[in-house]
């Protein structure tokens, strides 16, 4: 399959997969950052920072960037660790993985340099698969440990969604689940709710998730369905006013038509003895909302893969 890579400027060269009803995906080499996903009708799926910084090293705000070997900030690595923030290739040896046949699909790879075992000392591949077809959008992180030692790592992919208005969606699927909250010194709370809605910050760390979580958005007519293995965890993200104001590259009022729903492995690490793999998956998929009339069934949504 032809790969199409765009380079402008000094900005990251960035792939393009084109899917054959007109939905795309744009990928940037640096960090292996989907940065955008439009469906057949060019609606933008996913939110970017009308502030946003193109220029590495700093990660760009929006898409779905990785974060790889920690979610979160601790000891000496850099907040989110350092996948984000790296040159990725193009993996030309992607199995076990079997072909897209039916998929436009881009491979990419990142190895662990000298670099980056001054600071994490244990040697990894990493890679990711990113494939668009109708209405879907799938990424297939694997790690590899190629050391003679064990090691563990947490990891997530982050989801910018753009939204119509955060404080009208609403989240469905974790509703009973144990959580931890970022805003409460990681207290650990149960929800309570039927669903999920957004009148302030949020930061919580749902633990045990279903394989299945939907954003529904009345407005724009569409429910966002997030299906994932291999990262049990799912975390929930929005600055609200305050805080957009004090990230400098956020907008003031971008937290208004975005949200954050990630799959994550957080509170359990990862462990891989040497020369193990893992391999989590994870599929963002549009539905009309006309489909989930009024309240979404949990049964349908806890149902998982189908």
């Amino acid at each position: 399959m032809a790969i199409n890579i765009i380079k402008e400027g000094d900005r990251s060269p960035r792939i393009i997969l084109h899917e054959p009803t007109g939905s795309t995906v744009e990928v940037l080499l640096y960090g292996a950052q989907v940065i955008s996903w439009k469906n057949e009708r060019r609606e933008e799926l996913l939110f970017m920072s009308n502030k946003a910084v193109w220029k590495p090293p700093k990660p760009v705000r929006g898409g779905i960037p990785i974060c790889f070997p920690q979610f979160a900030n601790f000891g000496s690595l850099e907040q989110h660790g350092f996948a984000r923030n790296r040159l990725w290739l193009l993996d030309d040896d992607p199995s076990p993985l079997t072909p897209t046949n039916n998929q436009s699909s881009a491979d990419l790879v990142l190895k662990s340099t000298e670099d980056d075992l001054k600071t994490w000392p244990y040697r990894f591949e990493l890679r990711l698969r990113i494939a668009v077809s109708a209405g879907r959008l799938t990424l297939i992180p694997r790690v590899r440990n190629v050391d003679n030692k064990a090691f563990s790592f947490t990891l997530a992919l982050r989801n910018y969604f753009s939204v119509s208005d955060v404080s009208e969606v609403r989240v469905e699927g974790l509703e009973t689940l144990d959580y931890f909250d970022n805003l409460s010194k990681k207290e650990r709370y149960t929800e309570q709710a039927d669903a999920i809605t957004f009148d302030g910050e949020i930061d919580r760390v749902y633990l045990s998730t279903p394989t299945k979580i939907a954003i529904i958005d009345h407005e724009k007519k569409r429910t966002i369905v997030l299906r994932k293995e291999g990262m049990v965890d799912a975390v929930l993200w929005n600055p609200w006013d305050k805080k957009a104001k004090a990230i400098p590259d956020l907008g003031d009022e971008d937290y208004k038509t975005m949200l954050c729903l990630d799959a994550a492995a957080v509170e359990n690490p990862i462990s891989l003895r040497p020369f193990e793999e893992w391999k989590g998956r994870q599929e963002l998929s549009i539905v009309s909302s006309s489909y989930y009339s009024g309240q979404l069934d949990p049964q349908k949504v806890l149902n998982g893969f189908h």
